[in-house]
Order: C-alpha cells, then sequence, then structure tokens
C-alpha cells in the first residue's frame, strides 16, 4: 500500500514538471513599428477645399473623431481618458511638426494603433479636407 502511494506520488509529480517548467505558449502581442509608405508619406495635399466641403469635414469629424480629439482638436474628446495613447493637442503646431500631409492621410485613412481607420466610410478627397482641417486647428 506504502509502495502504491509513494508511486502515485512520484507519477502525479512528474507528470507535472512539465507544467510547471514549461513556459507560456500563449502568443503575446507584438506591436509592428509603424510606419507610412514612403511614396505615401511624400504626397502632398491636393485639394484645395472650399468652405462648404470644409463644413461637411468638419461634420465628419464630428462623427468619427472629436469623441477622442476633441471638438476642436485639443485630444480633449470623451473617450481620450480611457484609451491608452495620449492624444495630441493639434492646436500646438508643434503636435505635426515633421510631419507630411501624405502621412496624416494615411493614419487617417488606415488607423493608427487604438485610431480605427476612416477606411472606405470617406472618399480621398474628404480625407484630404480632414487634413486640412487638422492643420487649421493650429491656425486659431
Amino acid at each position: 500500500m506504502f509502495r502504491s502511494a509513494v508511486f502515485l506520488s512520484v507519477t502525479v509529480l512528474l507528470g507535472a514538471v512539465p507544467f510547471l517548467t514549461q513556459e507560456s505558449t500563449s502568443p503575446t502581442p507584438k506591436t509592428a513599428a509603424f510606419s507610412v509608405p514612403p511614396d505615401i508619406a511624400a504626397k502632398t495635399n491636393p485639394v484645395h477645399p472650399t468652405a462648404v466641403e470644409i463644413a461637411l469635414v468638419r461634420k465628419l469629424y464630428g462623427y468619427d473623431c472629436a469623441m477622442c480629439h476633441g471638438k476642436e482638436g485639443a485630444g480633449d474628446g470623451d473617450m481620450a481618458a480611457s484609451l491608452q495613447s495620449k492624444m495630441k493637442d493639434y492646436r500646438d503646431p508643434a503636435s505635426l511638426k515633421g510631419m507630411t500631409d501624405g502621412e496624416l492621410f494615411y493614419i487617417i485613412q488606415k488607423g493608427k494603433g487604438e485610431m480605427p481607420s476612416e477606411g472606405d466610410r470617406a472618399k480621398d478627397d474628404q480625407i484630404w479636407t480632414m487634413v486640412v482641417l487638422v492643420h487649421s486647428f493650429a491656425k486659431k
């Protein structure tokens, strides 16, 4: 009886060793470095929007962007505090320093980090106009 109990104990312990020493096999999320394709980053804004087009895009911004970026681009939207990323204050011209219009276009169209893409919801001209709108926040 004693021999059976010892044998059973040793078997259970040896069977547990692989589980105790094994590293987690669950995949760890890897954050790929974000980069804008150079050909897109080099693009210049082809649109010169009218006041009507700016008003339309401001409305789209209100629906899709203001909840995080704030009504006037201050990064103080209702959801900003719940995000891991810190929102930039686009009213400060330094927040966009070194960023091309092409890079902004790409980020708006494709998304970045926690920011979802605009994707097919907006036409290219509307996204380019959104770039103009974002720049306008710093001019006030």
